[in-house]
């Protein structure tokens, strides 16, 4: 199976390049469903970075003007499959999963807040830094082993990492 995860449970796949092609294929479904509210529709996570292991779930970042025009999405998004969670514990942030068990993540925010700002950053240091990336499979790997079972402590344990490669891709800018 190329995407799906059950809730709570923490599961790595080695990286797919199909999850490239299915990205795409969303994200025509997104844009196709929500027009042109959709600033920008984003592959984020790490299915969108090659070489290192990841949850086999598609992470979509769609960039909106304000936050209201996400509530007006929300309805055309549930026709694509997807459940929407409200902000879902992060303020400004529409949230939205798919499948069963789980296949996508679904983040809608405002383009150019820090959420937004943050997730490319990461992932675009990554991409750009092997060294970095290797590094963070690592460290996901180590996790996975610890809690297999805990997705909050494995997400946890990845947030000093996280933060200090924010800092680093702040500064190589």
């Amino acid at each position: 199976m190329l995407l799906g995860l059950q809730r709570g449970a923490v599961a790595l796949s080695h990286h797919r390049e199909e999850w490239h092609q299915l990205f795409v294929e969303e994200k025509a479904l997104i844009l196709h469903a929500v027009g042109e509210r959709a600033i920008s529709i984003e592959h984020v996570g790490s299915t969108a970075i090659c070489g290192i292991v990841a949850k086999p779930i598609l992470d979509v970042m769609v960039g909106i003007g304000t936050f209201e025009d996400g509530e007006k999405c929300v309805a055309a998004l549930e026709q694509l499959g997807y459940e929407y969670k409200g902000e879902n514990g992060i303020p400004g942030r529409h949230f939205f999963g798919k499948g069963s068990p789980r296949t996508h993540h679904l983040h809608m925010l405002v383009v150019g807040g820090d959420f937004w700002k943050h997730h490319l950053l990461f992932r675009d240091y990554l991409i750009a830094n092997r060294h970095v990336a290797e590094e963070y499979n690592n460290l996901k790997i180590d996790l996975a082993a610890r809690v297999p079972e805990d997705r909050e402590a494995y997400t946890s344990g990845k947030e000093s990492f996280v933060k200090r490669t924010l800092r680093e891709a702040k500064s190589a800018k």
